[in-house]
């Protein structure tokens, strides 16, 4: 019995002991979920909406570029892309044999799906071409119930209706590479159909053309397939660029090149505005969009006319004679010479053992500097090249724009060479000598420049030794919504009035006495215009357009006495890349100059008889296009046509 009590207790005891110990826990698990149901309840509700909402960004619409005018350079356009979703297809490599049969195909574009396959969720769509043409669409849309897990979709892609005619001025847009993610922390880089400008305008202005991304608010599951769009907002499109090229110039200039090699540049005098930046052959940047094969790439890197090079900003030549107007102010300035001073030319002179030739072979005569000019004697600028001295002519290059790059607001513009004794002593570990000196004063031997140095340098003289400083982009609007810009809408270019704002101040000085520049002036006036001068065949026929200039012809390669001997000294004795740069340098009018402009044909021959033409003729347009520009409210659009211009943003 007292057994039976005894155990009675113990149990009682147990059971109160393992009782109370529930009670704890049970206390505590309460307490807990109050914890954190209740005092919690906010912060594990964002976790689970983390968790269940994601944010996305939108990309944004691409700000345009236009002209002065405010005719499309660039803008967006709706594109069809064709993709594939793995989960809605027994086989990807079926779909894609099946696909191929409709779409060719490259082996890299299928190795490139399949590995974005295994990459992403199975539910997630992979590209699998861009910018199909409507006839692609159509084939496919045809065949859609045998090819399971292909869909069309569209997207924006850029568009550029000049093609290779303004390809080095806007440049081009590509997709983010990896160099470029690094160091930055915008995750709009991030985005698969995000991209960034690679060259021209489209690289220099990219921060403005990007505009501000959008987001949109998605419900997903576990998987994080989308469930249903629980909000959206619109992001800004990028700002859209005013450029102070006209697009009619740039493509009257290009074309007159034809088939020739080289570089051009149109500048006003009086601000630095390039009208027209020409570099032949170019390329067709929408290419780039489509994306480029490997043989178009290696097509356009083997192309002995290096298209992907820009010539007007990178491309470096020698003067040749129109550098005789840097050495005539060298020596003006430096009081070497006077305007009166004479030289008797012979058709050669003797510098010690060596003999230097003039272009014309039985000579000029006696020649003051005006008529030096007008003859681009040779004979009369090594006199003045070795009385005036290197350095002081390098000091005047540079107040002219030469030596250095122009600043102007594209990426990769080279600055050229301007010698000078200290220079050849680093550079080569020699001494300056008298013959250097002598092959410097007619544009040749060690000095580089670019056509827009040389277009600079010509404005700088036109308007009588004040500074301009080149530049393409004339202004920037802000830009609206985000939206797509289909072809037909591709004249919504907002109304810029190219003569718009205030009066801008004064241009500085360079420093150079405008009588010494008015010298030079008069100089190339007769130059065009004096008959029986080297460039009177380019004369202008109108009166109020008439044309100042320099011509140059710059040799490639020295022409030794034995080749002088035989008589190949004519450029067209000699295989194509072994024939003189053909060069020439204007402004007009001549009263009032407005436009200045350099061209250089690569192994053109003579520039009186090549660039010289070219030249007159592209004055002349742009002083037309000045006199008679487009209607208000009017704008070419691609194809060539006129059309009223709405602004529909």
């Amino acid at each position: 019995m007292h057994r039976d009590q005894d155990r009675l207790r113990i149990f009682t005891r147990r059971a109160l002991l393992l009782g109370g110990g529930k009670l704890a826990l049970a206390s505590a698990l309460v307490g807990r979920m109050y914890y954190l149901q209740v005092m919690e309840s906010t912060r594990y509700r964002m976790l689970a909406d983390d968790n269940r909402i994601n944010l996305r960004l939108l990309v944004p619409s691409r700000g345009r570029i236009v002209d002065r005018y405010g005719s499309l350079l660039a803008f967006n356009r709706q594109q069809y892309r064709v993709s594939i979703i793995a989960e809605q297809t027994p086989s990807v490599g079926n779909t894609l044999d099946r696909l191929s049969m409709l779409l060719p195909i490259t082996d890299y574009e299928r190795h490139r799906v399949e590995r974005d396959v295994k990459r992403k969720r199975r539910f997630v769509p992979v590209t699998v071409r861009e910018n199909l043409e409507w006839e692609e669409v159509a084939k496919i849309e045809l065949h859609v119930p045998d090819l399971p897990g292909v869909v069309i979709d569209t997207g924006q892609t850029r568009f550029y209706p000049l093609e290779e005619i303004g390809s080095h001025i806007i440049g081009y847009v590509a997709a983010v590479s990896e160099s470029e993610l690094q160091g930055s922390d915008d995750p709009l880089l991030e985005q698969p159909d995000f991209r960034i400008g690679k060259a021209g305008i489209e690289r220099a202005a990219d921060s403005r053309l990007r505009g501000r991304a959008g987001a949109t608010e998605v419900e997903v599951n576990a998987l994080g397939r989308v469930i249903r769009v629980l909000s959206r907002t619109e992001g800004q499109s990028g700002d859209e660029a005013q450029l102070a090229t006209d697009a009619e110039l740039q493509t009257f200039a290009y074309q007159r090149f034809g088939d020739q090699v080289g570089g051009a540049a149109v500048v006003d005098v009086e601000n630095g505005e390039v009208l027209a930046l020409v570099s032949t052959p170019g390329y067709d940047p929408n290419a780039f969009n489509k994306g480029l094969s490997g043989e178009q790439w290696r097509a356009l890197l083997n192309n002995d006319h290096t298209p992907l090079t820009n010539k007007a900003i990178a491309g470096l030549y020698s003067p040749g004679s129109t550098f005789k107007t840097m050495v005539a102010l060298a020596a003006l300035e430096s009081g070497a010479i006077t305007p009166d001073h004479r030289v008797t030319c012979l058709g050669h002179t003797q510098l010690g053992n060596v003999v230097f030739h003039c272009w014309k072979k039985g000579g000029h005569g006696s020649l003051d500097l005006v008529q030096g000019l007008v003859n681009s004697c040779d004979v009369y600028f090594y006199d003045v090249a070795h009385r005036v001295g290197v350095d002081k002519i390098a000091d005047m290059c540079r107040r002219f724009g030469l030596g250095a790059p122009t600043g102007l607001d594209i990426p990769g513009e080279k600055g050229g060479l301007v010698p000078t004794r200290s220079w050849k002593m680093a550079a080569h570990h020699q001494a300056w000598t008298g013959g250097d000196t002598y092959v410097l004063g007619i544009g040749q031997g060690y000095i580089l420049t670019t056509p827009l140095q040389l277009a600079v340098m010509t404005a700088r003289i036109a308007n009588g030794g004040r500074l301009i400083t080149p530049h393409l982009i004339k202004d920037y609007r802000s830009g609206a919504s985000s939206g797509d810009d289909d072809a037909q809408g591709a004249s919504h270019a907002v109304a810029f009035d190219p003569d718009a704002g205030a009066a801008a101040p004064p241009l500085p000085s360079i420093g150079v006495d405008p009588a010494y520049i008015s010298v030079v002036q008069h100089g190339m006036d007769l130059v065009v215009n004096q008959p029986g001068a080297t460039a009177y065949r380019s004369r202008q026929k109108n009166p109020a357009f008439r044309m100042a200039g320099k011509t140059g012809t710059s040799q490639v390669k020295r022409i030794t006495m034995a080749e002088r001997a035989h008589g190949v000294i004519k450029t067209a004795d000699r295989p194509w890349r072994e024939r003189d740069n053909a060069l020439f340098i204007g402004f007009a009018p001549v009263d009032r100059p407005k436009y200045a402009v350099a061209v250089v044909v690569e192994h053109g021959g003579g520039g009186a008889a090549v660039a010289g033409p070219m030249a007159r003729d592209i004055l002349e347009f742009a002083l037309t296009r000045a006199i008679n520009p487009p209607a208000p409210g009017e704008v070419a659009l691609p194809g060539g046509d006129a059309q009223k211009r709405e602004d529909r943003t």
